[in-house]
């Protein structure tokens, strides 16, 4: 197994620290007729957490089936238990555990244990068929204790405790947990503790996606609630560069050929969605057209979420008519329910790309798909100029008790929720979830862990609302199709067109040719064939968007999260 020690909870930006300690192996025992117990030795740690899953490999650091913190050790050794397991011969324990060692903390990571037997609680081995001690030649080894003291079975699952007889001498009282700096109110998907102001989470797009493991681009048709016209792929529209994480809309047909949108597309096989469902696999029928659009989506869904915390992110606004940016936070449980957004969904800036809508910056909670109560909580922000125009920090701090707005550190907007919580104002305007909020607290359902979402979204039935010059209604049934059929006004607003008119007129004869590029597999014509010119025009789609300084795309220059 591996070893990553780690500064509180800075492994989630950084595998480096000054100084390494080992963590002891744990130790891993099936216990007879049913229990799993896990445990390492004491050596002066203040906590000991261990997330396992059974027959299953640990997606990086999820909590897994098995997710405890002990506080406390018995014994001279810190112990996980399960008293329900059902273990077999042959299942297979993957796990990781975490401990914090003066006020450090350190992982072992990827762990995977076998049933090879059974054992008593004592620890010794056991017939699997009846529980009678196995004969061997061989003393057991005894557990290693820090004074000898009788041996006694661990009960750290309180539930299943004996009571203690009457004569019993109480134990002398633990020492208060001591931490080395003042606690947070911030939670976080791993265990330990968070200190107030420690940076949670940093990536400054040094690298690409793949190399961090930290971001997963979505694949998948996004449907519910508000059914964007576009489709999510981690492809050639998504990049990091200088720094820089890029993502910019195509059309369907620039990646698959014309008329694709009357095609089918099976994206199973990579689909981060459902299986099974319209989320991995579409067919065009009539006027149901495929998505007209690849778009992109990175989430940290699989690595990284928290609650509570200042969430700041540099980002440039996209700029093109229905295009809008996806900067928010998501629910990672969706504890209140999973439908028209009744677990929340928190957006930390959005700028319409039409540019009659571009000076217009939103942000705030969202607890409902459509209008009146959608809208009901967003503020705005009138801007000089297009956001679009250049980086801006963006931010927006999380707190127990509301949330607070802010565009390069000036405070814009304050979201406070009732007295008796969001449940009071969503059940007024008839929020069918507003009564699975009653089960959290004031802030519910932004009283859970939510994860970062950075992605980019064309289109849709409730973001932009109906007017004159929108080629689609939103109700209706040929909503998607109406707006590929008025592309012809839409598509050229996506690119700067002064710039690409001037840049393309510079170029005069120094464009293609049957000389300067040599064959290969790439290109889209052949120096010696007669139609050399044909070919290179009807492939305009693999090279038109590569002559501009896409203003359609959105770019994020960093992304921090820092503890209150």
């Amino acid at each position: 197994m591996k070893n990553v020690c780690v500064l509180f909870l800075f492994y989630l930006v950084s595998y480096n620290c000054v100084l390494c300690y080992e963590v002891p192996p744990a130790k891993l025992e099936a216990l007879y007729p049913k229990g799993l117990r896990v445990s390492i030795p004491d050596d002066g740690y203040s906590i000991f957490a261990f997330h396992g899953k059974l027959n299953e490999e640990m997606e990086g650091l999820e909590a897994g089936y098995w997710s405890r913190d002990i506080t406390k050790a018995k014994n001279g050794r810190w112990t996980f238990r399960d008293r329900n397991a059902q273990l077999k011969i042959g299942d297979t324990v993957y796990f990781w555990t975490y401990i914090i060692k003066n006020g450090l903390g350190y992982r072992q990571d990827n762990g995977e244990w076998t049933v090879t037997e059974y054992v008593d609680e004592a620890g010794n081995p056991v017939n699997p068929t009846d529980g009678s001690p196995v004969l061997s030649t061989q003393a057991p080894n005894p557990v290693p204790s820090p004074s000898p003291k009788p041996s006694q079975p661990d009960y750290q699952d309180s539930k299943a405790a004996p009571s203690a007889p009457a004569a019993a001498i109480a134990a002398p009282p633990q020492p208060k947990l001591q931490y080395p700096c003042e606690i947070s109110v911030s939670k976080v998907n791993v265990p330990g503790f968070v200190c107030k102001g420690q940076l949670l989470f940093e990536d400054n797009f040094n690298s690409g996606i793949e190399k961090g493991k930290i971001w997963t681009p979505e694949i998948k048709f996004p449907g519910e609630p508000d059914f964007p016209f576009n489709v999510y792929l981690n492809d050639r529209n998504l990049h990091v560069r200088d720094g820089r994480l890029s993502i910019k809309p195509i059309t369907l047909e620039s990646k698959y050929g014309d008329d694709f949108v009357r095609q089918t597309l099976d994206v199973t096989p990579r689909c981060t969605g459902t299986i099974g469902t319209s989320e991995c696999f579409q067919e065009a029928s009539g006027a149901q057209i495929l998505p007209p659009i690849i778009t992109s989506k990175i989430t940290t869904k699989n690595k990284f979420a928290f609650k509570y915390g200042r969430v700041e992110i540099s980002a440039k606004m996209p700029l093109g008519d229905w295009i809008y940016p996806e900067i928010q936070l998501e629910p990672r449980d969706s504890i209140y329910g999973v439908r028209n957004y009744a677990s929340g969904l928190l957006r930390i800036a959005t700028a319409k790309g039409n540019v009659e809508f571009a000076k217009k910056l939103y942000a705030g909670p969202i607890m409902c798909d459509s209008e009146p109560y959608r809208s009901n909580y967003l503020k705005e922000k009138a801007g000089s100029d297009l956001w679009s125009k250049e980086f801006h920090n963006y931010s927006v701090e999380w707190r127990p008790d509301g949330f607070s707005l802010f565009v390069d550190g000036e405070k814009y907007g304050e979201v406070t929720p009732p007295p008796e919580g969001f449940y009071k104002t969503a059940s007024e305007n008839n929020v069918v979830a507003s009564s699975q909020w009653l089960k959290g607290t004031v802030m519910a359902p932004f009283d859970e862990m939510f994860y970062i979402s950075l992605g980019l979204n064309v289109g849709g039935v409730h973001e932009f609302p109906d007017s004159p010059s929108k080629p689609w209604t939103n109700r209706a049934t040929k909503a998607m199709l109406n707006f590929w059929n008025a592309r012809d006004q839409w598509f050229s607003t996506w690119y700067d067109d002064s710039s690409a008119l001037e840049f393309y007129i510079s170029l005069g004869l120094n464009v293609g040719g049957v000389h300067e590029f040599p064959d290969s597999p790439s290109k889209p014509w052949t120096n010696r064939a007669t139609k050399a010119m044909l070919n290179f025009w009807n492939a305009r789609d693999q090279w038109f968007s590569t002559w501009y300084d896409d203003s359609s795309a959105l770019e994020v220059d960093y992304v921090r999260v820092y503890a209150l």
